[in-house]
């Protein structure tokens, strides 16, 4: 028995769609953005945890 024999189909979400179904181009601007928007936000929690230090 294979172990995939055991996965079992789940409904398709907005994310997967998103995966299997954008063009290159719409995937490279979305996950520049989310990129851009994590080091965003990590950037304010140093500045933060910096200015605790003072």
């Amino acid at each position: 028995m294979s172990m995939f024999s055991k996965l079992k189909t789940v409904k398709s979400t907005p994310f997967s769609d998103f995966i299997r179904n954008a063009s290159s181009g719409k995937k490279k601007r979305v996950y520049s953005d989310v990129m851009k928007k994590a080091t965003d936000r990590q950037l304010d929690i140093i500045k933060r945890a910096n200015s605790d230090k003072e």
